[in-house]
């Protein structure tokens, strides 16, 4: 193949860059390259608004063909949670055809050597940038988050977890220099000398499994530190949120044809309705790394049945947040208000269960009690929520059916402390907008044990009454232990209850927030500093990002000759 893009123009290109991500993850100090801001796009081949929303427009009712070899049909369905028919087909592929091709380039992307691939992939991520408004759009009429988290969270946000992949992934190769000389003294003989040549190696193709409500930032990591690495990389969306990532695909593969690589290192594997490729994918002999995002339930059967494969999974858990004590009431309730409401809960970070003595708290405000906490949440959330414009520009949509179901099931389970209403957008008749619900339970009642110890994805909260600081710390150490947590708050003002917390959290491997109360919210958190998930605890076998999560996608194989 003859590149249009030479090595040396892509290193020149993005050398400076690839520095200052490595620079990032040493210090983890804030730093992105993308901005977060609409208004920064329109210069430089980048997309602006209007721009963007007619490129998205324009793929509406289209075959969006990515030129992959073994395809054999044409399949689609995809309609927005806002309630849009995309009407977009995509090549489906015939395995036997598209699994051999792809292994077909890897010995020359082997080849190129770290460096090389580094700067492709963050060519790949710079065209994917430029095109953010397109992509914005792409993840809002999949996943029904609302226009500006969809722009920043499916855009920046991903790109930036999508280049820390890449920066790791690039340490963890360079670790062993390429070649070195070893000498032995052998006393009064001539010593022995020996060079010796070391080569990371893929592990061969990289399955990545995408998910509903985050394509793009929970399919990029997986995706780029596979690519990276070496491996090829297949890419099975979730059959409701194709778009985006079929958009990846398609400017991964013009981006390693211009770089004289085979474009078939990354291909789409999207499925008829109700196919189901994903076990059959999982568990082929060529696919040997996994990256999943989605239910405990498959999350647990790759775990088990992909034993060919390094499986990555991201589960569920019920996230626990400790509420013992604040010196900022109104600021510890308006942080977790907005906490409960983005995205209408349907982030893997949002907090579920709160945990709130039944004597109640202390707080700058003078003692309040836990149906007073309770209560004054509930006002705070309905007064964040009071305009509907407002509200429909955090909330996003109800992403699918099942989310509705277990909302509106969750008003059964006790006391409701407030009732989740019915919001209508106007831009978007179709969508399905609803505010939380939070519930009242006891945490020494049996049946009510029942409820807030299982996952309840979607705008739900419990508020469990429990007998004091020391049980909440029991209850969140048994809830991490077995359920899993991908994040963990907690509000006190009591330095031996902030170290009860963190030892918990420490000894369960649990990310932990304390005393929020600013800007900064405990379901998000910021690529090149903060991990998400640790690996450490059932909600997730792997942290996004560490050396973990890239050092096992190659192995180091040695050559070594006499000198």
């Amino acid at each position: 193949m003859t590149a249009a893009l030479s090595a040396h123009e892509l290193i020149a290109r993005h050398r400076s860059t690839l520095d200052q991500a490595l620079e990032a993850i040493r210090t983890r100090a804030y730093w992105s390259p993308h901005p977060e801001h609409p208004k920064a796009y329109g210069e430089n081949g980048s997309l602006d608004a209007a721009a963007g929303k007619a490129a998205f427009d324009a793929l509406l009712g289209t075959r969006l063909d990515l030129g992959q070899p073994g395809t054999d049909d044409w399949v689609g369905g995809e309609t927005s949670p806002y309630g849009i028919d995309l009407g977009v087909t995509y090549p489906h592929a015939d395995l036997d055809v598209l699994l051999p091709a792809m292994k077909a380039g890897q010995r020359a992307w082997r080849d190129a050597g770290a460096e090389q691939r580094a700067v492709v992939c963050l060519e790949i991520l710079k065209r994917i940038s430029d095109r953010t408004h397109e992509f914005a759009h792409a993840v809002m009429h999949t996943s029904g988050q609302a226009f500006m988290m969809a722009f920043q969270a499916g855009g920046p946000h991903a790109q930036d977890r999508g280049m820390e992949a890449v920066a790791y992934a690039y340490v963890e190769q360079v670790r062993t220099p390429d070649n070195a000389e070893w000498t032995k003294p052998q006393g009064k003989r001539d010593p022995l000398a020996m060079t010796k040549q070391f080569t990371p190696v893929p592990r061969g193709i990289a399955l990545m499994i995408g998910c509903n409500t985050f394509p793009t930032w929970n399919g990029y990591p997986g995706l780029f530190a596979s690519l990276a690495t070496g491996n090829a990389v297949l890419v099975k969306p979730h059959p409701r949120a194709v778009l985006p990532l079929a958009l990846t695909v398609q400017v991964a593969r013009e981006v390693l044809t211009e770089a004289g690589f085979d474009p078939n290192l990354v291909a789409l594997a999207a499925e008829r309705p109700g196919e189901g490729i994903a076990k059959t994918l999982a568990t082929r002999p060529e696919i040997r790394i996994i990256d999943y995002t989605g239910s405990t339930e498959f999350g647990d059967w790759l775990e088990v049945n992909a034993r060919q494969a390094q499986v990555y999974t991201e589960k569920a858990g019920v996230n626990t947040v400790v509420v013992h004590s604040t010196s900022d009431y109104k600021g510890m309730l308006s942080n977790l208000a907005f906490s409960l409401s983005l995205y209408s809960g349907q982030m893997c970070t949002t907090p579920q269960n709160l945990l709130v003595p039944r004597e109640g708290i202390s707080t700058d405000q003078g003692p309040k009690s836990y149906d007073e906490v309770v209560a004054d949440l509930a006002q705070s959330v309905d007064g964040l929520l009071g305009d509907d414009a407002r509200a429909n520009a955090l909330l996003g949509a109800i992403v699918n059916p099942d989310v509705k179901a277990r909302l509106e099931a969750a008003a059964g389970l006790g006391e409701v402390a407030l009732a989740s209403r019915e919001i209508t957008n106007p831009d978007f008749p179709g969508a399905v907008v609803r505010t939380p619900v939070i519930v009242k339970l006891d945490g020494a009642k049996p049946d009510d044990e029942a409820a807030y110890m299982s996952e309840c994805f979607g705008p739900v909260s419990f508020a469990v009454a429990v007998d004091s600081a020391s049980d909440a710390v029991e209850l969140l150490r048994r809830t991490v232990r077995e359920k899993g947590a991908m994040t963990v708050g907690a509000y006190t003002t009591d330095p031996e209850v902030e170290r009860d917390v963190q030892e918990a959290c420490l000894e369960e491997a649990a990310q932990l927030s304390l005393n929020l109360t600013g800007g900064v919210y405990v379901n998000q958190t910021a690529a090149f500093s903060d991990f998400h998930g640790s690996g450490g605890n059932p909600a997730a076998s792997a942290a996004l990002c560490d050396g973990a999560f890239v050092a096992n996608r190659f192995r180091v194989v040695e050559v070594r000759r006499e000198a």
